[in-house]
């Protein structure tokens, strides 16, 4: 099995802004023109765009949340967590690997909205999974997580708030 060292160097992943190592893989070239979008977009986006994405055990992807559905793939070394929590507080975890014995899947379905962040399940290992996004994404799209604000909407939820910003 290869490290993460390897998957970061040969796929030329770069340090991403909520945690972990990503590289842009795909954006399609036609866009939906706002118009046809729901008014939560601020103007066109792409069809679809995705990402490879690695969490190395000790980073985490830290809570966030956009516009779009994201659905990730699971692609190598161990499983992953995702962390979602809706607007009600409703907390729910997504296991993204391959042994389905475990309560894992192969990939998750992140609905548009929600924040969430993730971690990796085993120590001294790696998640290294995909992310595709429709409509494709943006960072306009984006809102990272502040603690303290999420700490007082969602109280019940403290460890893992603490633990994912």
């Amino acid at each position: 099995m290869h490290s993460s060292k390897y998957y970061i160097e040969k796929l030329n992943l770069l340090p991403h802004p909520e945690g972990g190592f990503f590289k842009e893989i795909y954006k399609s070239e036609e866009k939906i023109h706002k118009d046809h979008l729901p008014e939560r977009y601020g103007g066109h986006r792409h069809h679809a765009t995705s990402i490879y994405f690695l969490l190395e055990t000790g980073n985490r992807s830290k809570f966030h949340r956009i516009k779009s559905d994201e659905l990730w793939y699971f692609h190598a070394g161990c499983s992953c967590t995702v962390v979602t929590i809706d607007d009600n507080g409703k907390l729910e975890e997504h296991k993204v690997g391959l042994n389905i014995e475990n309560g894992e899947q192969p990939q998750a379905i992140i609905t548009k909205g929600l924040w969430f962040g993730a971690y990796v399940n085993e120590p001294d290992s790696f998640s290294l999974v995909g992310c595709a996004v429709a409509p494709g994404f943006d960072f306009l799209d984006f809102e990272m997580g502040e603690r303290e604000k999420l700490l007082k909407e969602f109280p019940q939820h403290k460890d893992i708030i603490i633990k994912l910003t």
